[in-house]
């Protein structure tokens, strides 16, 4: 598979099948995804991988827990044009493809529900940042765990990040063990698409390229 594959092939898989990924084939990906670029080479991201046996304890203890404050803004307050827009256009598309109407709360709480159980999928990991580092930094980590996910498509796994994770991250945080100078950024699924899910059949749109970028 060519780069530009990878790139239109990703997308955020919302129903994953059971079938499990193994801990080396994570491990592999994560060793080639440390190539991204980071300023300086801090290489700042610290991740921690959830699979097997320790999938279905944290899944046990999010059922138990419960979400608190994230401790960062995953969406500036009051959102606006044409960032709003775009938000509420796939919020809409993606509750069309599984037929929920608007009116149906309940049927959009319980699909945002499934964030909290990585959407079904067999593994995921979660990614922290020291607190004494920058906003300079975090754009590391999105250059890290997008090298990540091109390399999973390539190897034929599919991945969903997941910044609904970060209020959860006191209970994240005493699962994996991560030191107290550590913060949560996100956390991501990662496994195989249910290919008859609905929800996987969405394409999220992009703006038209004059929309965002000009030549000077």
């Amino acid at each position: 598979m060519n780069v530009s594959d990878a790139v239109h092939r990703r997308a955020s898989v919302r129903a994953f099948l059971p079938d499990p990924v193994p801990d080396d084939t994570i491990r592999r990906l994560l060793e080639s995804a440390a190539r991204a670029p980071s300023g300086g080479n801090v290489q700042p991201w610290r991740i921690y991988v959830v699979n097997g046996d320790a999938m279905e304890r944290f899944r046990t203890v999010v059922a138990e827990g419960g979400a608190g404050e994230a401790e960062y803004p995953i969406y500036p307050d009051k959102l606006w044009e044409p960032y709003r827009t775009n938000r509420f256009e796939l919020g809409e598309l993606m509750y069309q493809t599984m037929g929920i109407e608007r009116d149906d709360k309940a049927g959009r709480f319980a699909h945002l529900a499934r964030n909290f159980d990585f959407f079904g999928a067999p593994a995921g990991l979660f990614c922290f940042i020291d607190r004494g580092m920058g906003s300079a930094q975090w754009s590391d980590l999105g250059m890290f765990l997008q090298t990540f996910m091109l390399l999973a498509q390539e190897a034929g796994i599919d991945t969903c990040p997941q910044e609904a994770w970060a209020p959860w991250h006191e209970v994240v945080q005493e699962f994996v063990g991560a030191p107290d100078e550590e913060m949560l950024f996100c956390g991501m699924a990662i496994g195989h698409a249910d290919p008859d899910a609905p929800v996987n059949s969405l394409e999220s749109p992009r703006m038209p390229l004059d929309q965002w970028a000009r030549w000077v």
